[in-house]
């Protein structure tokens, strides 16, 4: 199996600068956002785009961590922060890859029972096969694929990020 590089690690950094300056621009007038990136590499970018917030704002960023069951989308939902350390405030739902978009879905659906400020959606990779009505408000790059192609995205220990398709 090939991989193609669709992004190197240059072009992950320049788009999540990019994305923490947008997340920033539409959160302007909040004190304190939610970061609630998807176990494991949606919470990585998350922690990325948290990174560049800090660096370009003074925003209070708080890092949530969504556990789903990818699998079994239908069964509960955990994450690492309580419902009332998110409830009022603004949040970005983070993934890496929107592949069909059940994933973010679901999560989506979890937010939605907690009255939140502001809500949004951010993925380093759109892939253009979505079977549910949800988009990506902020995103890295959207890429039309064939559904036999597959989008993946390392985020390794030594900083050596790239997603490829395969």
């Amino acid at each position: 199996m090939s991989k193609n590089i669709i992004l190197t690690n240059l072009e992950i950094k320049h788009k999540t600068k990019r994305i923490a300056y947008q997340i920033y621009e539409t959160f302007i007038d909040e004190e304190e956002v939610v970061l609630a990136g998807i176990a494991s590499n949606g919470y990585v970018f998350a922690e990325k785009i948290a990174q560049e917030l800090k660096a370009i704002s003074d925003l209070k960023v708080l890092l949530c961590e969504v556990h789903i069951d990818k699998q079994n989308p239908n069964e509960p939902i955990k994450t690492s922060l309580a419902a009332q350390e998110y409830a009022n405030k603004g949040l970005i739902l983070i993934d890496d890859v929107l592949n069909s978009g059940t994933t973010l879905i679901y999560a989506v659906k979890h937010f939605l029972d907690v009255p939140l400020k502001k809500f949004k959606t951010a993925v380093l990779v759109d892939r253009n096969h979505k079977k549910y009505p949800v988009k990506a408000d902020f995103k890295g790059i959207s890429l039309s694929t064939s559904l036999l192609e597959h989008v993946r995205v390392e985020f390794d220990q030594d900083n050596e990020n790239y997603a490829w398709l395969s």
